[in-house]
């Protein structure tokens, strides 16, 4: 009898034991919730240990670096959503999977009751494309125009997005423009705003010549810098509807500055959680604007470009911010919320955050023999179901805030064929380029999504 309750006793001091742990463990999350980057911890538990993250001034590059596979997909859970196929020509599977993060619900959607943009389908299109590969040489960078490279197949051009609730309106360019009328667009990114930039600038101009279009670049501190192959923006103006279309370079969309400004070999201050000084400086001046940010985030990138990650004035001890991945995350969550906080004051800004663009490298990396080598449009399918959302943070980055999210991340999922691929003005054989796309091509589909909602 006395060893039942003993027993009984015992068991009823393990049940205590642990509602005491299990009390501490709550306790102690909602201190610091969520192990990742879109909760700002407490400031007592920001700085449990410094670090020093080694990571380029903002101008870019010679090159533009492929990322590393850590960027990208690095939230993992059981979730599954789904890119579904509606059996296209060439087609060879039925469905394709992503995987997202478990804790994303519905309710994390972006509110839009008139279309779904994201939603709908691939489908032929003979009025496609929008402008010729061969003459918009005044805005197209050579190496992106892929009808002056060897390749031979172009029906990937000739596609166009259906979204399923809705039309887009047939993109007119002089229609646009008196659209836009006194109103300044401004695309602020990496590499790949730069190419929907360069889209936009075609199938504005339908690719011809327009001589009297003004450079403003000088007007908002566009220079090429020493040792720069190129200049940090892009300004025109179209002087007949006073419209101006610009980009800035920005490939993490911080604020970034040089630790020792008379020092030509400093290291640079990424500011975390401030957007780039850019858009402080210009945003009253804005009356369309389109964010990106994702491809830079690797540490090779960020090591040559000798950049320290700072938050709240100071290097970066926060080990949640370690991981490139919740490092992006974090960033992108921060400038999206500054704008948010900023919205107000310019009532007429509509802003964009544009979801990252997807890459294709198949059988390898971009430099370890990966390829895109595959010519058949959407041999994967040409469907994207509702619940097809790859890029959550965007999409949690842009809830419940007046900035739009551009998802464009599964449409595009779709269309590997579209790729640069192994094609190049010389015909050298290297490194494959599936990251960036060929234009005419797949970033003309996310400016006719943006043209319709401005």
């Amino acid at each position: 009898m006395k060893l039942a309750l003993n027993g009984l006793r015992g068991k009823r001091l393990s049940l205590i034991l642990i509602i005491i742990f299990t009390t501490f463990i709550i306790w102690g999350w909602e201190r610091s919730p969520h192990q990742d980057s879109f909760h700002q911890p407490h400031q007592q538990d920001l700085f449990p240990q410094v670090t020093h993250v080694k990571y380029v001034h903002e101008h870019p590059s010679a090159e533009e670096d492929f990322p590393d596979a850590e960027t990208v997909g690095h939230r993992k859970s059981e979730a599954v959503v789904h890119v579904l196929s509606d059996r296209p020509v060439g087609s060879t599977s039925e469905k394709q999977t992503r995987k997202v993060d478990k804790s994303f619900k519905s309710s994390d959607t972006v509110e839009n009751k008139e279309c779904n943009y994201a939603k709908g389908k691939w489908v032929a299109d003979k009025t496609k494309p929008l402008y010729s590969g061969f003459e918009c040489k005044q805005w197209l960078s050579e190496p992106w125009a892929c009808r002056l490279t060897q390749r031979t197949d172009f029906a990937y051009e000739q596609f166009r997005w259906q979204p399923e609730s809705c039309d887009i309106p047939v993109f007119e360019g002089s229609k646009f423009l008196k659209r836009m009328q006194d109103k300044t667009i401004a695309f602020v990114g990496d590499s790949l705003g730069r190419q929907q930039f360069q889209s936009f600038m075609c199938m504005v101009s339908g690719g011809k010549e327009m001589p009297e279009v003004e450079d403003v670049g000088i007007q908002y501190g566009f220079i090429t810098a020493p040792g720069s192959l190129r200049p940090n923006g892009w300004g025109y103006r179209f002087p007949s509807t006073n419209t101006t279309i610009l980009y800035y370079w920005s490939a993490t969309l911080c604020d970034v500055e040089p630790l020792n400004a008379s020092d030509p070999t400093t290291s640079y201050a990424m500011h975390l959680d401030r957007p780039t000084s850019f858009l402080k400086e210009n945003l009253h001046k804005f009356d369309v604007l389109i964010l990106n940010t994702g491809h830079h985030w690797n540490r090779g990138k960020l090591r040559a470009n000798r950049w320290e990650m700072y938050v709240n004035g100071s290097p970066n001890t926060d080990r949640k911010l370690i991981a490139m991945g919740s490092a992006k995350d974090f960033a992108v969550y921060s400038v999206v919320k500054w704008l948010d906080r900023q919205l107000p004051q310019y009532p007429k800004l509509k802003a964009f955050y544009r979801s990252i663009s997807p890459r294709h490298f198949f059988n390898g990396d971009w430099n370890s023999g990966g390829t895109c080598d595959n010519t058949r449009p959407m041999a994967g399918g040409n469907v994207v179901s509702q619940d097809a959302v790859i890029d959550v943070a965007a999409v949690i980055a842009v809830n419940g805030t007046r900035v739009k999210l551009l998802d464009i991340t599964a449409l595009s999922q779709l269309r590997d064929e579209g790729h640069i691929s192994k094609y190049s003005i010389k015909g050298t054989p290297g490194v494959q380029d599936c990251l960036h796309w060929c234009l005419p091509g797949i970033p003309d589909a996310w400016n006719e999504i943006l043209a319709a909602q401005v």
